[in-house]
């Protein structure tokens, strides 16, 4: 009979990725092991994960509104709910070890567990250790860590770093940049910027780049931009016309995208700054300011304290992005030495080191 694992977080994509990555990964090196999600209802994680093939259970949880603070009144109650609704769970699916990503719908599961005595494991994504992840810590066996220097929030002899899990699909070599920038119907000898800041769009992003796409067109440069859905219209309507300029609300072959790309914008999400690691690309990062502790600057900074990646302030973006992607257009020693740079800050395997080392450590039990 298998060990039998819940997986629990979610609510982004930089949690729900690398929760699938590492369920595929206890399925490769051990296919007895069954597994179960719980993620918070409502969000991405109760689509994504029955997709991936696995069965998940939604519990009615919120996290805290850093905007709007009189939201966070029945937070108390959820909490409470929550905790029966894990109790519920864990006496039918009877789990020998939780493992939490991170995101609020993970502290009430793994919480429970450590009440009851079963192991849990953690996983810290970004470079600023989450508050759920913080005070669940002090009781996991093992915390794997996305990026080193996690001792100021966790206790040293507990971490390994092990990086960030990815969607292999999205880092696998697969094509030419030729073959790639075909796909977007663009031209094989000019340099090309990648903008990406997620499904929905960044505002600030997304009005930089509208106000410079003229000039960098005309420089001789062009663009693979993704919108997002709500700044599809308007892009669409300023770009029409140019040469070389390809304008999408969501590209869904980031492969494809990150291969034709000698330059990308992005958001500073711990799925994005590692999957722009392994594919070794020259980025300017635009972290986004809300983010909970502010961890999307602490993960771009990791990277621009080893001149690996430029950083771009959210409200310094209108007037400083585009001036500082054509700078970089035009220096091409600096590009390659980024994209060397870049490279070694990521680990390729991190899906298969953490599943192997959780079903070591049941072993030893």
């Amino acid at each position: 009979m298998g060990k039998r694992i819940i997986i629990a977080g979610g609510g982004t994509g930089g949690h729900i990725f690398p929760a699938i990555a590492i369920a595929n990964a206890l399925h490769k090196i051990d296919n007895s092991v069954v597994i179960h999600f719980v993620g918070a209802r409502g969000k991405m994680e109760m689509e994504k994960v029955p997709q991936a093939g696995y069965t998940i259970s939604g519990i009615d949880i919120a996290g805290f509104d850093r905007g709007q603070w009189w939201r966070n009144v029945s937070l108390p109650f959820k909490l409470i709910k929550s905790f029966w609704q894990v109790r519920s769970l864990f006496r039918s699916f009877k789990p020998d070890a939780a493992f939490g990503v991170g995101g609020y719908s993970s502290f009430p599961v793994l919480r429970f567990a450590q009440s009851k005595g079963i192991p849990t494991y953690l996983h810290e994504a970004n470079a600023f250790g989450g508050k759920s992840n913080i005070l669940l810590g002090k009781r996991a066996r093992i915390i794997f860590a996305g990026t080193r220097g996690m001792e100021r929030f966790f206790p040293a002899e507990k971490i390994l770093f092990t990086g960030n899990p990815v969607r292999q699909d999205v880092v696998e070599v697969k094509r030419s940049r030729e073959e790639a920038l075909k796909f977007f119907g663009l031209y094989p000898d000019r340099l090309t910027l990648l903008v990406i800041g997620g499904s929905l769009g960044a505002r600030t992003i997304n009005l930089a780049v509208r106000q410079g796409v003229q000039r960098w067109v005309s420089e001789g440069y062009q663009l693979i931009w993704q919108t997002g859905k709500l700044f599809t219209a308007d892009s669409v309507k300023v770009t029409t016309g140019m040469d070389g300029v390809y304008v999408n609300d969501f590209i869904q072959d980031m492969n494809a995208a990150y291969t034709a790309a000698d330059l990308v914008i992005s958001r500073a999400g711990a799925m994005s700054v590692t999957e722009l690691c392994l594919m070794g690309k020259a980025v300017i990062f635009v972290p986004f300011p809300f983010a909970a502790e502010d961890h999307q600057t602490a993960n771009a900074m990791e990277l621009v304290r080893n001149n690996a990646a430029r950083m771009v302030k959210d409200n310094e973006a209108a007037g400083q992005l585009m001036d500082m992607a054509l700078e970089l257009a035009k220096n091409e020693s600096l590009r390659k030495e980024m994209s060397e740079n870049i490279k070694p800050m990521a680990k390729a395997d991190a899906d298969m080191v953490i599943a192997s080392s959780i079903l070591n450590d049941l072993e030893k039990r």
